[in-house]
């Protein structure tokens, strides 16, 4: 990954979710996991869509990887001994709402981006939990994320190498991201407070996140500069590019596999190589 796990941590000084004091925060904070995992049908609109046949085989796999999270949740949610309710109305945006209309879209900031956040808050999770066994399942669960991740970022660099043009457009997608996480930060201050000694970190691990956000869109060659030195001016042009750009996706129709096989790299090598 362009942004290491090293690199993910935040120092919560020793701050801790403890069990069963924190039962029902920990449950809520699952919630909104479970309903990312369960967004991994989404993938199959993608295996359908993809650009190769290498692509697909990851995203098969990925499929099957997201909904094996679901019960990984599920499992937790027992563990708590919780019940699944539903996600923030961030959450279902950014899971669902932003989803791409593209591969490019899909791949820099669905998969490189976004799961990238989903990793951090892993890690966060796996550094503050004090329970072993949720604290197993999760590393689990990153260890996958982290090859969702990473595929994300391979394929945004290689983009960008044919296309260099896609930059502004995916910087200007990932820029509605990071607007909308300030409002999901209120909403936990709002409704879980700042007493508690994990959450008083709120503001600092939200910045946190976005400074890895704005790491990984430099590595990536998405940005070009620092984001605060993005005028409003800029942004405003970036994100109603990327607006105009997402919504005439709606009305192309990409090639498939079945029109494209025949020229994909995989099948242009010797079959014995094919084959491995």
């Amino acid at each position: 990954m362009r942004v290491s796990r090293d690199e993910l941590r935040f120092d919560f000084a020793g701050a801790r979710f403890r069990l069963p004091r924190d039962r029902a925060l920990l449950a809520w904070i699952v919630d909104q996991f479970l309903y990312g995992e369960v967004t991994g049908i989404q993938v199959g609109h993608w295996l359908y869509g993809a650009p190769s046949l290498e692509a697909a085989t990851f995203f098969a796999r990925q499929a099957s990887e997201e909904l094996a999270h679901v019960r990984v949740f599920l499992r937790i949610h027992a563990l708590l001994g919780t019940t699944p309710g539903p996600p923030h109305p961030v959450v279902r945006f950014l899971s669902t709402g932003a989803m791409g209309t593209d591969y490019a879209e899909h791949v820099a900031t669905e998969m490189a981006v976004g799961e990238g956040l989903v990793l951090a808050v892993f890690q966060a999770l796996i550094d503050t939990v004090d329970s072993p066994e949720i604290v197993r399942l999760l590393e689990g669960a990153a260890r996958q994320e982290e090859r969702h991740v990473a595929f994300g970022e391979t394929e945004t660099v290689r983009l960008l190498a044919e296309r260099p043009g896609l930059a502004d457009d995916l910087l200007g997608a990932n820029l509605l991201t990071l607007l909308a996480l300030p409002r999901l930060a209120r909403f936990i201050q709002r409704r879980l407070g700042t007493e508690h000694e994990v959450l008083r970190h709120t503001e600092p691990f939200l910045a946190h996140v976005v400074q890895l956000t704005e790491l990984r869109l430099q590595r990536l060659g998405v940005l070009r500069a620092a984001l605060r030195d993005l005028g409003w001016g800029r942004r405003a042009r970036l994100l109603a590019g990327a607006f105009f750009r997402h919504q005439l996706n709606r009305f192309r129709r990409p090639r498939r596999l079945t029109d494209t096989y025949l020229s994909d790299p995989l099948l242009r090598r010797q079959p014995s190589e094919a084959a491995e």
